[in-house]
């Protein structure tokens, strides 16, 4: 399955990226260790390493392994982050990562919740997953404003290099049909 190419919201777009977005990327978050915290990547040192992670973006859209799209402020036509989804036969799961500068603003709750609403149109997927450190209480909320759940606390379930090296306990947040 294949989502669309790209979504509009009030105030985003969503589109697949490209390699003319690092730039964009590095600045806006990809180098900020803030923004990396609860992230499964380290911040990004160079212009390099974006553009590895974007060829990476390409890749997985190409072979239809996940779905990442970039966030585009409608207003200013501004990029402020990224969020990706997967299948997995009937469910889907789903990641982000937002610049700093536009915490607070219910910009990821809006991405993701017109992910979340196409994924459960489709008659094939019947649950919306995402996980997130226990205590990333920013992520938390995004995912209680979509209507997920949390369906309990995963025990070491993943490494946030940031933060430590070994696993981290994380809720899991989930809405089905």
């Amino acid at each position: 399955m294949k989502p669309p190419l790209s979504f509009e919201t009030q105030r985003l777009s969503l589109r697949q990226p490209v390699a003319e977005d690092a730039a964009l990327i590095f600045k806006q978050y990809a180098q900020d260790p803030e923004v990396a915290k609860y992230t499964g990547w380290q911040p990004h040192q160079s212009i390099e390493e974006t553009h590895k992670w974007l060829s990476r973006c390409v890749s997985v859209w190409a072979d239809a392994s996940a779905f990442p799209y970039v966030l585009i402020r409608k207003k200013d036509a501004q990029l402020i982050g990224m969020v990706e989804i997967r299948f997995n036969n009937f469910k889907a799961d789903l990641g982000y990562v937002l610049a700093r500068s536009e915490w607070g603003k219910a910009y990821m709750p809006e991405a993701v919740q017109v992910l979340t609403d196409w994924a459960l149109e489709q008659d094939e997927i019947y649950r919306v997953w995402a996980v997130c450190d226990v205590e990333n209480s920013a992520s938390v909320r995004v995912m209680e404003k979509v209507g997920m759940h949390r369906e309990g606390i995963l025990k070491r379930w993943f490494i946030h290099p940031n933060m430590s090296k070994e696993p981290r306990d994380c809720y899991c947040y989930a809405v089905s049909k």
